[in-house]
């Protein structure tokens, strides 16, 4: 059993002392092995101080440069982004509500502006990294799409890159109902079926996997548009697109 030995503790024989010389002579191996690291360190610092503190400077200076384009850039873009979409939002939503030439005339003021203000089109380009200058691109791609514009509409609405639950997949369903008017059945296909599969609710899903179904048929295809009419029959019984799915399954399943 070790026992412990006081301090200025000399030994009785000679295993003793020789048990003292090694401790001793490890206990400075240690410390010169230490001594020999802070050294190198040292050393290693010296040498390459210059390029350290390049580093860290470098990186101080990415890092306020960012948030100093957050500060001084950024959020006043952001700020004056939204204010010039508050005309062209109001001229979209009253074409929404109205119809005929009225309606076409106030769809038209939302991409190019009145009053003094931007419309989506202007917004869309002039402040592209905003969120507004986003939110541009889905409006514009819509007014286009309303007006007839269905290239225009398409243009603007591949552009469109938010994440949000409703209007991410609206935007790539609208491509769809784009090409549908363009007679690209295939390619509307494709695309409705995209939109159907970005996000899982009770609005988007329902309303373009009936619209891929739809398309699905007029193709022939009537696998596929029985595949996307069944899960609408069992996933979103209580949609309102539900409601007349018996028909389409019976136009599917002839094919």
């Amino acid at each position: 059993m070790a026992s412990y030995k006081k301090r200025g503790y000399k030994p009785n024989n000679k295993a003793e002392r020789e048990e003292q010389v090694e401790k001793e002579s490890t206990t400075a191996e240690v410390f010169n092995t230490l001594d020999e690291g802070a050294s190198s360190t040292e050393q290693f610092l010296s040498k390459y101080q210059k390029p350290i503190f390049g580093v860290i400077i470098a990186i101080a200076v990415v890092i306020l440069g960012f948030l100093g384009y957050q500060k001084f850039i950024q959020e006043p873009n952001e700020a004056e982004a939204a204010n010039e979409m508050n005309q062209a939002q109001q001229f979209f939503d009253s074409a929404i509500e109205a119809s005929g030439s009225q309606q076409d005339s106030l769809f038209t003021r939302s991409l190019q502006g009145g009053n003094g203000k931007f419309g989506f089109e202007d917004i869309a380009s002039s402040y592209s990294g905003t969120k507004a200058g986003q939110l541009a691109n889905y409006y514009a791609g819509i007014s286009h799409l309303n007006l007839g514009n269905y290239q225009e509409a398409i243009d603007y609405l591949d552009k469109f890159n938010v994440d949000d639950e409703i209007l991410t997949p609206l935007a790539k369903g609208s491509i769809g109902d784009a090409f549908v008017q363009l007679d690209q059945p295939e390619e509307a296909l494709d695309y409705f079926e995209q939109a159907a599969k970005m996000r899982t609710n009770e609005f988007t899903t329902p309303k373009f996997l009936l619209k891929a179904a739809i398309t699905a048929i007029s193709l022939k295809n009537g696998k596929t548009a029985k595949k996307h009419l069944e899960r609408i029959s069992d996933e979103f019984p209580n949609s309102a697109e539900a409601k007349n799915i018996d028909v389409y399954l019976g136009q599917a399943e002839v094919l």
